[in-house]
């Protein structure tokens, strides 16, 4: 930054994306050759070259901004407005489900039987798995919370405890989610109610992964001290996106789970 005089990171060249463009790219091919052959050969390749891609690219990413000073006030700002409107990308995706669910369901077709839950669809009872993961999804909101007022106050005992508490509240959700799957009654195939559930449900739950990992990568970073008390965009940046999550779960739960049943 010291040969420049402008605030602006101009990016050098990268082999990532085009890495992970065949990533995607082998994955979704495994995918269905998992699919229609059986085989999860080239599927668990695409996911191998998506991990590796994923951690050599945040590396990359964290040494710009931690050790060699590219993440200007500038610069930052541009990445927190690119993190909004992703977040708003993933908001109208999510509204594109909960349309064809409240589609399905206000207005039952004669197909299902012109009634809601379909005829032979065993509904999850709402009080159970599912208010137990509304409860942890609410929990891990205050704890992600607490590491973040934790960080900029420079206590950061506390905000490994916060960070950790998340991290493992974030996992402990996927797992209940995984046992709520193995244990239905009815499948993606089963109806509408079945695809609505399962399309919903299933890409919350990967949103849900995705920003466990998302927090765990912030828990190894503050452990090795790259954040400080003004300069932790990685971790507002996850707490922005875990905070989304929270608040998609809790119209999923209202709508899908508590009215839908």
């Amino acid at each position: 930054m010291m040969k420049q005089n402008h605030p602006f990171h101009l990016v050098d060249y990268s082999p990532w994306p085009l890495t992970g463009s065949i990533g995607a790219m082998t994955l979704t091919s495994g995918m269905v050759m998992w699919f229609h052959m059986q085989s999860m050969a080239l599927y668990m390749m695409g996911v191998l070259i998506i991990i590796l891609t994923m951690i050599q690219w945040w590396r990359d990413i964290t040494r710009e901004g931690t050790f060699q000073g590219n993440h200007t006030l500038k610069v930052s700002n541009g990445l927190k407005l690119g993190m909004i409107l992703f977040i708003i990308s993933e908001i109208l995706f999510f509204v594109s489900f909960f349309w064809g669910f409240f589609h399905s369901s206000l207005s039952p077709s004669i197909d299902i039987g012109m009634m809601w839950p379909p005829s032979g669809i065993k509904t999850f009872n709402p009080m159970q798995i599912p208010l137990l993961n509304t409860m942890i999804l609410l929990s891990s909101g205050v704890t992600i919370t607490w590491a973040h007022h934790s960080l900029m106050e420079m206590n950061f005992s506390k905000t490994t405890q916060g960070l950790t508490m998340t991290v493992i509240l974030g996992f402990y959700f996927s797992i209940l989610q995984a046992y709520e799957y193995w244990e239905s009654s009815f499948n993606i195939s089963d109806s509408v109610y079945g695809s609505c559930f399962f399309m919903a449900t299933g890409f919350h739950g990967i949103h849900v992964m995705i920003g466990s990992m998302f927090l765990t990568v912030c828990l190894m970073r503050h452990l090795m001290g790259h954040f400080s008390s003004n300069h932790h965009l990685g971790f507002e940046m996850a707490a922005w996106y875990w905070h989304f999550v929270d608040v998609v779960w809790l119209f999923l739960y209202i709508s899908i789970y508590w009215w839908g049943s």
